[in-house]
């Protein structure tokens, strides 16, 4: 399924992001907060548990988390995503999916993956912040299933329609999450309206 967060907060944030003459500093504080407000959106489904503790003042029944979260960033804009939602999970682990883009055939290439055993146990949240062509997303979660992970979740910040159909059809078992879905894909397979390469932006190397 497709989820987008109409959020005020998310959308007044992503706004600041998209303007051309926000700096690396702040378009990186403002993805930490969007990060952080997805993902409580994000693990609104998450298995848990019946258990019995002992409070300052009476025994009660409450529930914990069954499953481990497992962050999954493509590099390396995905790092982006990372510490907003590792600071309200702060447990999870983080494996890594290298993946470029071939500039001409707009297809990836995988250059580095690296993940915890427990993955395939795990709820597996795979985070880019752009979700154009979908190539990389599927290239990610291709190699990410093969690994042995069943539980997986799509995060990004901004998509496109075609990159969403794309995801959908080749894995209709994924569930997709965005702070924003944006008109289309223009000539260069770059989001529109979008807010440009996230990864320069991030890393200030545009």
């Amino acid at each position: 399924m497709l989820f987008v967060m109409n959020h005020p907060l998310i959308t007044h944030k992503l706004t600041q992001m998209r303007k051309v003459d926000t700096g690396t500093k702040d378009f990186r504080q403002n993805l930490d907060e969007i990060a952080g407000l997805m993902a409580y959106e994000v693990c609104r489904d998450l298995p848990v548990k019946k258990v019995t503790i002992q409070t300052p003042v009476i025994e009660c029944e409450t529930y914990e988390l069954t499953k481990e979260i497992v962050l999954i960033p493509i590099l390396r804009a995905g790092l982006g995503l990372v510490n907003g939602i590792n600071n309200l999970i702060p447990t999870a682990k983080v494996g890594h999916v290298g993946l470029y883009r071939d500039e001409e055939t707009l297809m990836p290439h995988e250059y580095f993956s690296k993940f915890p055993s427990t993955m395939p146990d795990a709820i597996n949240l795979v985070l880019d912040p752009m979700l154009a062509t979908g190539g990389s997303a599927n290239a990610a979660i291709d190699i990410i299933k093969a690994k042995g992970a069943t539980a997986i979740k799509l995060v990004c910040l901004v998509g496109a329609p075609e990159g969403v159909q794309a995801v959908q059809k080749a894995h209709p078992d994924v569930d997709i999450y965005l702070a924003a879905l944006d008109e289309k894909l223009n000539e260069l397979g770059y989001i529109v309206p979008g807010l440009g390469d996230a990864g320069d932006r991030i890393f200030g190397t545009k």
